[in-house]
């Protein structure tokens, strides 16, 4: 995702003019790459879920080009941002959830409640929920990966407007692929310096080829060899 900047040379007329006299002194704000991101993620959410495009996005799953990439850092920050933007209620189905141990052999524990997804989820937000994937299949009364994601999908449908889904890597297993197809996208999370342009064009044919809808693509850890002097007139 790449900010776009107005180049100085399209100011004209009398504002032009107004801004370029020594005594309008426009603040320059310290350059922060930590509000950068922040400014990236919510981009990327009022374009995924808030474009108004025809077809409505409610269930996303993101899915890493390769192993090593870290999907589910992304997948929360979507789903905190989503959460300022809307007051619909939200769900992160997770991988891995921060925080919590998983024993050998042992499925996370699911806090106490009812048979419903949400009443066995943890409220995190106002209006955010965090999944466990591997809790999600335990209470899935299906058999097989395809079988148990077109029930879980469902069920979190009738419990969430929106689902942000940490999925596995999808240049490892077929099941992105199976997730983007049952859901109303995918986003593929790139890495700077790691993901090859072989591999990722060669993920996104074999998305296509099986009709999944790809949203568009995120680069985590990427560097900014510009002088922090530079970016932050930008």
């Amino acid at each position: 995702m790449n900010a776009n900047v107005l180049p100085r040379s399209t100011l004209v007329g009398p504002a032009a003019r107004e801004a370029a006299r020594p005594e309008a002194v426009t603040e320059v704000r310290e350059w922060d790459p930590k509000r950068f991101a922040s400014e990236q993620i919510r981009g990327l959410v009022q374009r995924v879920f808030f474009s108004n495009t025809g077809q409505p996005v409610r269930q996303v799953v993101f899915s890493a080009a390769g192993p090593g990439i870290d999907a589910s850092a992304i997948c929360d920050r979507v789903g905190q941002a989503l959460a300022l933007e809307t007051s619909a209620e939200i769900a992160i189905v997770s991988r891995n959830p921060p925080g919590i141990e998983l024993d050998q052999g042992q499925a996370y524990p699911w806090p106490s409640g009812g048979n419903s997804i949400k009443s066995r989820s943890w409220q995190i937000a106002d209006n955010l929920w965090r999944v466990p994937e591997c809790g999600l299949r335990e209470l899935c009364p299906e058999l097989g990966t395809e079988r148990c994601w077109l029930w879980g999908l469902a069920e979190l449908r009738n419990d969430f407007e929106y689902v942000v889904i940490d999925g596995p890597a999808a240049g490892v297993s077929s099941e992105s692929a199976l997730l983007a197809q049952l859901t109303d996208g995918i986003i593929l999370v790139l890495a700077a310096h790691v993901t090859r342009k072989a591999t990722a064009w060669r993920i996104k044919e074999t998305l296509e080829s099986t009709q999944c809808r790809i949203l568009g693509t995120v680069l985590s850890e990427r560097t900014f060899p510009v002088p922090a002097g530079i970016y932050c007139r930008l």
